[in-house]
């Protein structure tokens, strides 16, 4: 190699952190003849310098205060992995393109928050912002819909953007445990935080969907326009009737672009048997890109852990050595859209919903009048024995119709007396 090395400073030396030294060190000769050059880290910077992460740090500089690696003489690129959308990963962020340096990012929240900004000042400082391990782990999605399918019109995009969610719902699905129960065991197994909420209530997924979304129709990020929800509802008795009905539950983004507007919604769903993503099990992600010529494309691996994530940041790294810049988002930022929130409630589609109710006569009609009156056509309905309060479970799909009847209904029936606690409203995908 004569060519000079990228010299690149390391903020964060946590799990992806610890993942990029080792397989800098494990593959660095593949590396370089792949690069063009070597790819060395020369300093990093962490809370706690004496940690023990199983790596050998003492031969890089450490930097006590991490907005200072973007102004470290001897480095071209940072990578950040801190996390956080706003704080000291912001910071550096600015810093380092304020710096005239290339940053590599796995920050999801900074990006669906700031990413239009950051993209901004990386084009008119003529540096790179590449951010590979935002979405989906190792699975090269982001270069597959920035460079692969660049000459497609992408229609819509949409997958199981959260490995935790999946987890816990494929596990429910093949042992019939509870949420609550999994969830432990989730934790137990470091698969979900002590605060598991960005996971399990969608807001994971609905950071990775805005970036999907801009990438994917040429569209600002629009993290406050994803409508989420998450998978605390769920109980086993729905998973078995999902099952009953041939389907699967998955967490599921969607995000679509059209002349009513850019939609975007992280919401539990049913799957068809057969479809690809009720097959993606365990902690896996998976995205389905549509493109007016390339057809379906499916991206499916492993959506985190130190080795898969850490390669995307590699890939990225080899980008930058190459000199392969280019604009963040596809398309140069000026040229991203400010589409306006579609309305969710002219969306058709068909719908599962699931109310736990008193044991009482009546309380079926009620729901059906509920339907009826907004104008919801019902294709099926089960009812299923007493638990141990008293309650039982009833669930309904529907026909096709909008989505603003099906919220009709669900109003009307707030607040009876009937109802032991609140609907759960899957849409079928």
């Amino acid at each position: 190699m004569t060519a000079d090395p990228l010299r690149v400073a390391l903020a964060g030396l946590g799990t992806v952190g610890g993942g990029v030294v080792r397989l800098l060190d494990a593959n660095r000769e593949l590396i370089e003849r792949r690069a063009g050059r070597a790819i060395e880290i020369v300093a990093v910077s962490a809370r706690d310098r004496s940690k023990d992460r199983g790596v050998d740090i003492a031969r890089f500089a450490w930097v006590d205060d991490t907005a200072r690696l973007a102004g470290h003489p001897d480095i071209d690129v940072v990578v950040e992995l801190i996390g956080g959308s706003d704080g000291p990963a912001l910071a550096l962020a600015r810093a380092t393109l304020e710096a005239g340096k290339s940053l590599i990012t796995a920050n999801k929240a900074l990006l669906a928050h700031h990413g239009l900004e950051l993209a901004e000042a990386a084009e008119a400082a003529g540096v790179a912002l590449k951010f590979e391990a935002a979405v989906a782990g190792g699975v090269p999605v982001i270069k597959g819909l920035r460079d692969g399918a660049a000459a497609n019109r992408i229609d819509r995009v949409y997958g199981i953007l959260n490995g935790t969610c999946n987890f816990i719902l494929t596990k429910m699905e093949a042992e019939g445990r509870d949420f609550a129960d999994v969830l432990a065991e989730a934790q137990a197994l470091g698969f979900a935080e002590a605060d598991p909420s960005f996971d399990i209530d969608g807001v994971d997924a609905a950071h990775k969907l805005s970036i999907l979304a801009s990438l994917s129709f040429g569209t600002r990020p629009a993290f406050a326009d994803v409508q989420s929800s998450g998978i605390r509802q769920i109980l086993a008795a729905d998973i078995a009737e999902a099952a009953a009905l041939g389907y699967r539950v998955r967490l599921v983004g969607v995000a679509e672009a059209g002349p009513n507007g850019l939609f975007q919604r992280v919401h539990p769903h049913l799957v068809a048997a057969d479809d690809p993503l009720a097959h993606v099990s365990g902690a896996l992600n998976a995205v389905v890109a549509e493109g007016n010529f390339v057809g379906r494309l499916l991206f499916q691996g492993a959506g985190a852990g130190d080795g898969p994530t850490a390669s995307a940041v590699v890939a990225d790294l080899i980008d930058i050595a190459r000199g392969e810049f280019g604009p963040p988002y596809a398309m140069p930022a000026a040229s991203l859209s400010a589409l306006a929130p579609a309305d969710s409630g002219e969306r058709r589609g068909r719908a599962y919903l699931r109310f736990m109710v008193a044991d009482k006569v009546g309380v079926l009609a009620e729901i059906a009048a509920a339907m009826r009156d907004a104008g919801v056509s019902i294709e099926s309905l089960m009812q299923r024995g007493a638990n141990g309060d008293g309650s039982v479970l009833v669930a309904i799909v529907t026909h096709e119709g909008p989505e603003r009847a099906v919220a009709h209904a669900l109003d009307k029936l707030r607040g009876s007396s009937s109802l032991a606690g609140d609907p759960l409203w899957m849409h079928i995908l």
